[in-house]
């Protein structure tokens, strides 16, 4: 398929792979970004803190090391993986699709 770009065989056989592969991660990390948002506690506060203006306590000093600080990096990670993938499966697509969409 790809012969007229110097391409070799094995390249362009494994496209599909690489497309599945790629909504697999996917699927995975926005399983991962809901069981992170579901295994964080509610906030009764809400947005009310922001508002007051809560002065900083060693709490909020030291939030990254607690465990809604290293959920809040999952969530973070997942999405920024999410949007690479994304972003890769569809470049596949335009190479291995001919540029439709």
């Amino acid at each position: 398929m790809f012969r007229f770009l110097g391409v070799p065989q094995w390249v362009s056989l494994s496209f599909p792979t690489i497309q599945t592969v790629l909504l697999i991660i996917i699927g995975i990390s926005a399983l991962g970004i809901i069981l992170a948002i579901l295994i964080q506690p509610s906030n009764p506060e809400g947005g009310s803190s922001a508002i007051t203006g809560i002065s900083d306590s060693y709490y909020l000093k030291n939030k990254a090391s607690t465990k809604e600080g290293r959920l809040k990096r999952v969530i973070i990670w997942c999405a920024v993986l999410i949007f690479v993938c994304t972003i890769l499966y569809f470049i596949s697509m335009l190479i291995y699709g001919g540029g439709v969409l």
